[in-house]
């Protein structure tokens, strides 16, 4: 993906999501990527959670209104090329994200990372939220990327092998996103992790090798940020998954020890480092 020339304005694409306070998910995540990228990141703040590479220990929604406003001043003065949603902590700042993006009458690419949980287990949306996401903000994505956790959460299957992927992959289209990816990072069936797009009528494989490492935290929010900003750049939607799908595989070789848990993956691989 090209970078910007110095002094052009960069491709601007706006993350909703919430802070990690040890930098290796959220918004931070999102951010890094961006940045890596290329592109201008604008945020959303929706929720402050107070965590580390051990676990969520607490988290603090912010207030409806402010969420639904920073939405609004990025769009209507800086705009924006794509969008990407994370945690979304709440019921209220489910529907008031999907409310203030139809009275914005957006048309951009918009990613949801339907985050339910953490990577330890500890809950980042209410389960009473879930229909929410289901009804308000799964009929405006473009793409809803989520994992296997997130897959039974939402749909009440169990992903154990292909097949199962297949019928995930079907009943989260019919909720409404354009598409729908159901990753296979948590399929450890084989030496490769195979991502699964789907369209409604056609099937998208997306395989990569399965790497050796505990330090994934962050993945996720790195893959649809990665898939976010090819969105921008204006890729098609199978283009933009393979290129988020290589983007996290070299997050994930690059990714770090850090603290007493799990590191984070980590984009500065493009700098070399």
């Amino acid at each position: 993906m090209p970078l910007p020339a110095p002094g052009a304005t960069p491709l601007r694409v706006l993350t909703i999501a919430g802070s990690d306070s040890g930098g290796g998910a959220g918004i931070q995540a999102d951010m890094r990527t961006m940045a890596l990228l290329g592109v201008h990141a604008c945020v959303a703040v929706t929720a402050v959670t107070v965590q580390n590479t051990l676990g969520v220990k607490s988290f603090h929604e912010v207030p409806d209104e402010v969420v639904a406003g920073q939405i609004e001043a990025v769009v209507t003065d800086i705009g924006i090329q794509a969008a990407k949603t994370g945690m979304l902590a709440s019921s209220s700042i489910i529907e008031v994200v999907a409310a203030t993006w139809r009275r914005l009458g957006l048309t951009v690419p918009l990613v949801v990372d339907p985050v339910c949980a953490s990577m330890h287990g500890d809950p980042l949306l209410a389960t009473s939220a879930l229909d929410s996401l289901r009804t308000e903000l799964f009929p405006l994505a473009t793409l809803v990327t989520p994992n296997l956790d997130e897959v039974r959460l939402i749909t009440g299957i169990e992903v154990i092998d292909t097949e199962g992927q297949r019928a995930a992959a079907k009943a989260l289209h019919a909720m409404g996103p354009r598409w729908a990816l159901v990753k296979g990072g948590h399929l450890r069936t084989s030496q490769f992790s195979c991502d699964l797009l789907y369209d409604g009528n056609d099937f998208y494989e997306f395989d990569a090798e399965r790497l050796p490492t505990d330090c994934d935290h962050g993945g996720g929010d790195t893959l649809a940020s990665a898939i976010a900003c090819a969105l921008a750049h204006g890729y098609s939607v199978p283009d933009a998954v393979r290129f988020g799908k290589g983007w996290v595989t070299e997050c994930l070789r690059a990714a770090y020890p850090l603290g007493g848990g799990h590191g984070p993956v980590s984009p500065l691989f493009r700098l070399g480092l």
